[in-house]
């Protein structure tokens, strides 16, 4: 699929590499992670994730690694919550900081369900050679960081 939109060659290219760069992160989103339980949402999934490889941590460093607003990490974490997955804490010291720690049965659930997630993910960038998948890993990233602003 390409743009419709007329408008100048840098203009269409980069729109015609932004819908497939979408295009193709949807779709392999969309199957790899069939294998997540139908209770589970992908957001949840990346919060757990999260906290089973970097330990405990406060909603708004959860809400910045997974790029997510304050608010929605708040929704996120209130139903891992309820499904007893996670549980907050709030600081002594601080009250308004609190930390979100994976609870046994939150750990035993995505301790068992992560390797199927990255065996799923795997299979799916297998189409891509290593060398493939480092350069669109390094493309991604670059793309993300946007465009660098000239020094003041």
């Amino acid at each position: 699929m390409v743009t419709r939109y007329k408008g100048t060659k840098t203009e269409t290219d980069a729109l015609n590499a932004y819908i497939k760069l979408m295009r193709a992160a949807e779709s392999v989103t969309t199957r790899a992670h069939t294998v997540l339980p139908k209770d589970i949402t992908l957001s949840q999934f990346g919060v757990l994730e999260v906290l089973l490889h970097c330990g405990p941590l406060c909603q708004s460093d959860l809400a910045g690694k997974l790029l997510k607003s304050g608010g929605n990490i708040t929704l996120i974490v209130d139903n891992l919550e309820k499904a007893g997955h996670v549980v907050r804490e709030r600081s002594a010291e601080d009250r308004r900081f609190v930390t979100v720690s994976l609870t046994d049965s939150g750990r035993d659930f995505i301790t068992d369900l992560f390797p199927r997630v990255a065996a799923s993910i795997t299979r799916e960038l297998g189409s891509l050679s290593t060398a493939e998948q480092f350069t669109l890993g390094w493309l991604c990233k670059k793309a993300g960081l946007g465009v660098p602003t000239p020094a003041a």
